[in-house]
Parts: C-alpha cells; structure tokens; sequence
C-alpha cells in the first residue's frame, strides 16, 4: 500500500473512530432504526444523482447494498444502541477474521497457518469480552454485533468482486435500498417517530449528519475505493485503529469504564487482526 493510500486509511479509521461516539450521543435519542433511516435518507438526497443500473451487475449490487445498508447496519446499530461504544469498536472487527476466511472460500485467496492464528485469536479475544460480567448486561447488543460484522464481511467479497462501479453509485444504491426498508422497520417496531424528531437537539442531530456525511461519504466510500486497488486480506486488517480510536474518545468524552477482562480480550482480539494485517504485508512484499 502508497504511503498516501496508508494516510487515507488512517484517516478513514480515525472517522469511523469518532462516528462510533456521535452515533452513539445520536442513539440515546433516537431509537436504532429511526436514526438508520434518517441517516440514509440523507445519503440519498445527496448522492441520488449518482444513481445508475449497471447491466449485467445489478445483482451483485444489490447484494452489497443489502449488507452494507439495511441488513448490515441494521444489526449494528440495534447493537450500538444496547451496548457501549468501546465493545463495539472491538467487537466489529471480528468483520477482519470474517472477510479473511470468506476471501479464502469465494476468492480463493491463500491464508496460512500464521493467519490462521491470527483469526483464532481475534474470536478468542471477543470470547473473553463477552464473559465479562458487565457485558452480560447488553450481551443481546453484542450479538447482533456479530451478525452485523458477518454480513458486512459478505458484503465485503462482492465489493472486491465488483468492477467499473463507481464509488458513489454504490454508495447511492445502499442508501437507496436502506431508507425505505430502515424507515419502514421503525414505523412498524418504533413509537413517537414525530415527536423524537421534532425534539431532538442540535447535537443528536449532529451524531445523524456526521456518520451519514463523514462515514458514509467519506469513510465507506473510501474503503470501496481501496478495496478496488488491494486484496481485502491486506485492506480489512488495518481498520485496527479504528477500534483503538473509538476506546480512547469513549474513555475521554463519554466517561465509559473499562474492566480488566474487557482490556485483555481487546488486546487479544485486536492482536489477532493485527497478526493477519502484518502476515499479510509479508506475503504480499516476499511472494510467499
């Protein structure tokens, strides 16, 4: 990866980092799906104009516009709004061993006994935060978690698939999919949509318009523009830093705790993805 392409990426994990926390200020407002779907909405009134029917790949479009959008994120924040920001941040990037072992059955990529291990820890590392006694209170949260970063992985393959896409048509075509059936989710599960939104605060309505513009726009739109340029073996794995960015703004700003069982499973999990990222490199500079 470029030096400036490693910037980017940087960049795109301290984004994504901070989204966590404004989402989550967003959420003790607005129930999960409500804040989904306006957070959408948004994208589309922005990117609709990108909005363009690919012949003969509108399938796998669609696919990714189903993970990355009402599936995926769905799962994640119903997740968020149970949990805290922190086992969140590490608990997503189970996305990494996910998407690894999905290269390795779709794409056929090879994956070695080093990567192996790496993908092993991070699972155990999310085992050992999910016993602790304080995650049992929102252990639902944590699961829903885990079928988002699944999903997102799936979504993950056909992006590395998918050619001559650009990246804010498949932006536009996420949002897309996801407003409507986000909005129709919440009018069927969620009360009092009016009045949550006529009543909300210029910072909840801050959490909405940063993750919709600054992760979606930015961050997610990144992501696919990198994926189209490496192997997502060598791209997936340093999301790492978002995690640790997310951990130390929630520490900061929202006053969470941490607990010596959270601390080590973090570490656990978060060296495992980094066993990956670095064998990973290796392999792509050597050959083997």
């Amino acid at each position: 990866m470029t030096p400036l392409h490693l910037g980017f990426m940087v960049l795109i994990n301290l984004i994504w980092g901070f989204a966590l926390i404004m989402a989550k200020v967003s959420l003790d407002h607005f129930p999960p799906l409500l804040f989904a779907s306006l957070r959408f909405t948004l994208i589309v009134l922005v990117l609709f104009p990108f909005l363009k029917i690919h012949k003969g790949r509108m399938k796998e479009v669609i696919i990714i516009a189903l993970c990355a959008g009402p599936v995926g994120f769905g799962f994640f924040f119903l997740g968020l709004s149970l949990s805290n920001a922190s086992v969140v941040a590490v608990t997503s990037q189970l996305g990494v061993p996910f998407a690894t072992i999905m290269s390795v059955v779709f794409l056929k990529e090879e994956v070695h006994w080093r990567r192996w291990l790496g993908i092993s820890l991070s699972f155990l590392g999310v085992m050992v935060i999910s016993f602790d006694p304080a995650v049992f209170n929102y252990i639902d949260g944590l699961l829903f978690i885990v079928a988002s970063a699944l999903v997102s992985s799936v979504g993950t393959i056909y992006q590395r698939r998918i050619r001559n896409v650009g990246v804010f048509e498949l932006q536009a075509w996420v949002a897309v999919a996801a407003a409507p059936l986000m909005l129709g989710a919440s009018l069927a599960f969620e009360d009092d949509l009016v009045g949550l939104v006529m009543s909300a605060t210029l910072l909840e309505w801050s959490g909405v318009f940063y993750v919709a513009f600054a992760s979606s726009l930015v961050g997610h739109a990144g992501i696919y523009y990198l994926l189209q340029r490496y192997e997502v073996t060598q791209t997936a794995p340093l999301t790492l830093l978002s995690p640790v960015f997310t951990v130390f703004f929630a520490v900061m700003l929202l006053g969470e705790v941490l607990t010596t069982r959270m601390i080590v499973g973090a570490l656990v999990a978060l060296t495992g993805v980094l066993i990956v990222s670095i064998r990973q490199k290796r392999i792509v500079d050597t050959g083997f």
